[in-house]
């Protein structure tokens, strides 16, 4: 009985990390679609086929060293149990549904990692944390959204000398095409990012419950299929709170805005996936639209919103780390 008991919940924290996963897509589909929507180079339920499709076929490109970053670089050896993983799932999910319903796009990797925090500190304290991974992650809060701005700000530079004698009808046309590029480009990266933490904490479930041994360099392909599927058709079913935010009201965005920010915030991904780093794609997109907003004028970016945006993501972890901790504590009376 004891086996089935534990099965049973390890059932249902991969059905509720599975659900994170979907939100996750749901709730950052805005930062994937957002610009290719308001330059109008997609309708809305064309752009997020687009983003969903490409979001799973990350699947083929990326290696799992973002997974292996959240399944066993974040907590010491020994310390998760599944009343850990549901307190941070619970934590993060519930800081998702905040600050989607007051429309703020703030960061899912960010509320997954501070839910695991919180609920590890309540059980163990700070010493069970990895301080490496921890730092890592802190320190990316802020190097994606500045490496995004960088970025997105020089390709827009770039692209205003390259193409300054065209005629902005001609250069329009070019850059609703190549905008088609960028933004599958940016959607790859994000499924390639974000789907990766859900493995990460799913695998990091079934080591604990010794379902998977600790020494497997790699997940179950099941797990890998399963959270690509479900980031996948979170982004199908969208963000629309969230789109608006992030596609006209930081700045006016037109095609060759649109396509440099998306490059400049998927290259971004790119390289922080690369070295196994879980990035909020919110940031870096958000970065990258404000670095293409500021390369026009410092007004074309509305800098009391994108005030209030960093507020969100400043306080996502201390916050999904506190209803993590609550809902940890609570995980100890249910089961």
């Amino acid at each position: 009985m004891e086996v089935q008991a534990a099965l049973w919940v390890v059932i249902l924290l991969v059905a509720l990390a599975l659900a994170f996963d979907f939100m996750n897509g749901f709730h950052d589909a805005a930062n994937a679609i957002a610009t290719i929507v308001s330059t109008g180079v997609l309708k809305p339920g064309q752009a997020v086929v687009f983003a969903s499709f490409f979001n799973f076929i990350a699947i083929f490109v990326f290696h799992l060293s973002v997974a292996a970053t959240v399944g066993k670089g974040i907590v010491q050896p020994g310390i998760v149990d599944t009343h850990v993983v549901f307190g941070a799932l619970i934590g993060a999910i519930t800081w998702n549904v905040i600050t989607w319903y007051f429309g703020i796009p703030s960061s899912s990797s960010h509320a997954l990692i501070g839910g695991i925090v919180g609920a590890v500190l309540v059980k163990a304290g700070a010493g069970a944390l990895v301080s490496a991974g921890i730092i890592k992650t802190l320190v990316f809060i802020f190097v994606s959204p500045l490496l995004g701005f960088l970025l997105g700000s020089l390709m827009m530079v770039l692209v205003a000398n390259l193409f300054r004698r065209s005629r902005p009808l001609r250069v329009d046309k070019w850059f609703r095409r190549l905008q088609l590029l960028s933004a599958g480009a940016y959607s790859l990266g994000h499924g390639g990012n974000d789907a990766q933490k859900t493995i990460g904490i799913i695998w990091m479930l079934l080591v604990a419950t010794g379902y998977v041994a600790a020494t497997d360099t790699t997940p179950p392909m099941w797990t890998v299929a399963a959270c690509y599927l479900a980031i996948g058709l979170g982004t199908l079913f969208g963000g629309w709170r969230i789109v608006r935010t992030m596609g006209q009201k930081i700045t006016k965005l037109k095609p060759v805005g649109g396509f440099c920010a998306e490059t400049g915030g998927a290259l971004t991904l790119f390289i922080a996936t690369g070295f196994g780093i879980p990035v909020s794609t919110t940031h870096t997109i958000t970065g990258a639209i404000v670095g293409v907003g500021s390369t026009q004028r410092a007004s074309a970016v509305r800098w009391g919103l994108a005030g209030r945006i960093v507020w969100a993501w400043v306080l996502t972890i201390p916050a999904s780390a506190l209803m993590a901790a609550i809902s940890y504590w609570l995980s100890l009376k249910i089961f």
